[in-house]
């Protein structure tokens, strides 16, 4: 799955906390699920990010080279400016583009106990 980083604030702003708890009627269930997704996100980030690095990987590289590569440090910056993985979890939740469920919840839900 893509991430998509547009429409993501590049800052933390603040949150209603009714907006979040919205969807699994738990504000702590809802936090766990956006947390997940933020390690989610910044495993993938980390990923793509040594995949570009390692283009330039060379081992006969001298010391001077390694400062004076624009490209490495222009991808570098580039991953520094993205929105952290935690305001993008959390538009993504907010917006419901996360799939999650609850086995155990749907369980007491199915044996007429109460949420």
């Amino acid at each position: 799955m893509a991430i998509n980083y547009q429409n993501v604030p590049n800052t933390t702003i603040p949150r209603d906390f009714r907006k979040l708890e919205k969807e699994t009627a738990n504000l702590y269930e809802s936090i766990a699920i956006i947390s997940k997704r933020a390690n989610q996100i910044g495993a993938q980030m980390k990923e793509e990010l040594h995949a570009k690095l390692n283009e330039f990987n060379n081992d006969s590289d001298t010391l001077e080279e390694v400062f004076e590569n624009r490209e490495q440090i222009e991808i570098s910056m580039f991953y520094e400016r993205l929105p952290k993985p935690t305001l993008i979890a959390t538009e993504e939740f907010l917006n419901e583009k996360i799939y999650h469920k609850n086995p155990e919840k749907e369980k007491r839900i199915a044996e007429g106990g109460t949420i």
